[in-house]
């Protein structure tokens, strides 16, 4: 064999030990529920049976507020992202938040439907369970979209709405995470069931921060692990294969105080959508925070609940 063939066959064999490693340190088995609960599930979490799951719950504050707020989550991310306003509100307000079916330490349910019906229906489901009659509603993303859906199905339930960088219409993102574009691609997405680098998860998380100083290595290890919660994985690609614009010729039926707040660097749905929100959405209020992203209740919490804060006695009136 000439010279060229037996460089071509030791590039060929560095390449596949390369390979290999990369994959020995990348291989993220499934975590199981057990496992993670002790450091992502301290007091006061607890889990509520509903459709043959456990619902990774936290119901705090004043079990006695007539009108809770009632926070959800978005896409791959878990109640934590409200950690920051659960732990100021809780002083004066009831204050419950939940980790949606295929998500968090809840994971999958059954029959694999993340369709927004279901997602709309185990909200109005959890709520009934909970002794929730009238609420304000709160939803960052994906949660915004089950919020503005429940409004429309519930509006006697819903007293609030508050839509924070809320997904439904059909947008198009300028960055899309590196997660979500893995799990869209059959080629891909197979991979992702055995290896996960964490690296990934973290370029992820940059991508929905207006500021990535603002991130700390517990958020990384957050996401990291819940997505390696058994199921979730499987289910963020169910998910993504269900995806479809919401009912947005409906928003004029919206009659309830609707706060709009939006991170002015969002790059997932970006900020002409939040303007959409506030010009379909009658007597709508809109803040965009330059700075931030699309999570800007996890970024800066202070800054967020602040204009909550501010437009909550519209609701009273």
């Amino acid at each position: 064999m000439n010279r060229f063939g037996d460089w071509a066959l030791k590039v060929v064999g560095i390449l596949l030990m390369l390979a290999t490693l990369g994959f020995a340190v990348s291989k993220a088995p499934d975590r199981s529920l057990e496992s993670l609960v002790p450091r992502w599930a301290p007091p006061p979490s607890d889990f509520v049976e509903l459709d043959g799951m456990l619902v990774h719950v936290r119901d705090q504050g004043q079990a006695s507020d007539p009108l809770p707020l009632v926070l959800i989550h978005g896409t791959s991310a878990s109640l934590h992202t409200w950690e920051g306003w659960a732990a100021q509100l809780g002083a004066t307000r009831r204050v419950i938040s939940f980790d949606l079916p295929g998500f968090g330490l809840t994971g999958p349910n059954a029959e694999g439907d993340y369709s927004d019906a279901r997602y709309v229906a185990f909200v109005r489901a959890l709520l009934a369970r909970l002794g929730v009659g009238r609420a304000i509603v709160v939803g960052n993303s994906l949660g915004g979209e089950i919020a503005w859906q429940l409004a429309l199905a519930e509006p006697g339930r819903v007293a609030g709405l508050v839509l924070v960088d809320a997904a439904g219409y059909d947008f198009v993102p300028e960055d899309l995470p590196l997660g979500f574009r893995v799990a869209r691609i059959p080629m891909l997405r197979e991979g992702m069931r055995w290896v996960l680098p964490r690296r990934a998860i973290e370029d992820s998380v940059v991508s929905v921060y207006g500021d990535p100083g603002r991130i700390t290595a517990e958020v990384v290890d957050r996401y990291y692990e819940l997505t390696l919660r058994e199921g979730n994985r499987v289910a963020l690609m169910q998910r993504m294969d269900q995806l479809a614009p919401g009912p947005v010729e409906r928003l004029a039926e919206i009659k309830v105080p609707t706060l709009i707040l939006w991170g002015g660097k969002d790059r997932l749905i970006p900020p002409r959508w939040g303007e959409a929100f506030h010009k379909a959405i009658p007597g709508s209020r809109l803040v965009v925070f330059p700075k931030l992203g699309h999570v800007p209740q996890e970024e800066d919490p202070a800054a967020t609940l602040a204009a909550l804060r501010d437009w909550l006695p519209e609701v009273a009136r």
